[in-house]
């Protein structure tokens, strides 16, 4: 078995092609993840303790439960109640939820380092709850907790590949269908390998240059 150069360049833009679709997925993604991490973390604060457990065990139990059977419920179990979304919207959703139990761990985290003296300093001035939260401690918390932040980016995109399991158009559902086309699966398959390499070393430095940044400041 020998590389076809030839057979490569030709199946390359719909390897392209297939990278956006995985990029989209995973930016998107991640933008719920960021956001619904946060909600999730201000409920957990809630000063209700029955309110405050069932979020941790609504969190813990989507933290729990493997990436494939949430898409798989997401995009097969709701169109019978009468929800129905396509693939990449499907596999969007559910990486954003599932990962946003891990970004909320995250936020916890930055929130309980910012120092007690802030929230001392706040409590003194009379400051309202809402400018203690967006002027104060989530500046901070969020600034401390960037670089991980980061590295779930990279996680999430590694994960993309999953989203094969609901058709959705990504780079390895690409490298599956030029390969059964022509059953030639050596060139799609270590392409794939290697854009995702490529793309996680280039966002890994990137990462690694905020956390430099981050730590000096």
């Amino acid at each position: 078995m020998s590389w076809d150069w030839h057979y490569s360049g030709e199946i390359l833009p719909d390897l392209l092609n297939g990278l956006r679709y995985t990029l989209t997925a995973t930016l998107l993604g991640y933008v719920i993840a960021l956001v619904l991490g946060l909600v999730w973390t201000l409920l957990r604060r809630s000063p209700s303790r029955v309110f405050n457990q069932v979020v941790r065990w609504v969190t813990e139990f989507i933290r729990s439960t493997p990436l494939i059977p949430q898409l798989y419920f997401v995009f097969f179990v709701l169109p019978a109640w009468g929800v129905t979304i396509g693939s990449l919207t499907a596999g969007t959703i559910t990486l954003g939820i599932h990962y946003s139990t891990y970004t909320a761990e995250v936020y916890r985290a930055g929130i309980a380092d910012v120092p007690k003296g802030q929230w001392e300093a706040c409590t003194a001035l009379n400051l309202p709850r809402s400018r203690v939260w967006l002027d104060v401690v989530l500046p901070q918390a969020i600034r401390r907790v960037i670089p991980t932040l980061g590295n779930y980016l990279i996680a999430m995109f590694k994960d993309s590949p999953m989203l094969l399991a609901i058709n959705v158009a990504e780079l390895l559902f690409s490298a599956y269908q030029v390969g059964s086309k022509s059953l030639q699966f050596l060139e799609p398959i270590t392409m794939v390998g290697l854009l995702f390499v490529v793309v996680s070393v280039i966002s890994s430095i990137l990462v690694r240059r905020l956390e430099r940044r981050y730590a000096t400041n």
